[in-house]
């Protein structure tokens, strides 16, 4: 089962969002992606400029490694409609762990 972990607001500086987030969502992806029914995760963020990406990336790679047989991805959108999609994309390639896929207009 693709379980989603959503993140509504993180600040707009990278390493001040990298701080945050380790600090506030950690230990509740743990809990999630910890659930026997998980069998993979997709964590959704918002849209953030460039130099967000390369804790993000790192962020799902290590993720993935570390719960694998578990798949665990990272987007980024702020459109919905998007956002459905590239879940559907998600929960429908096997193969996809690891990644980082941020959907800019």
């Amino acid at each position: 089962m693709q379980a989603v972990y959503k993140i509504e607001m993180l600040p707009e500086r990278s390493l001040a969002s990298t701080a945050i987030f380790h600090e506030t969502q950690l230990k509740g992806l743990a809990e999630q992606i910890a659930k026997p029914e998980t069998t993979e995760l997709a964590i959704v963020m918002p849209l953030a400029p460039s130099d967000h990406d390369d804790w993000r990336r790192t962020l799902a790679r290590d993720l993935a490694r570390e719960h694998a047989p578990k798949r665990v991805n990272v987007i980024a959108v702020n459109d919905d409609r998007i956002e459905k999609e590239l879940l559907a994309y998600l929960r429908d390639a096997p193969g996809v762990t690891g990644q980082y896929l941020a959907a800019h207009e």
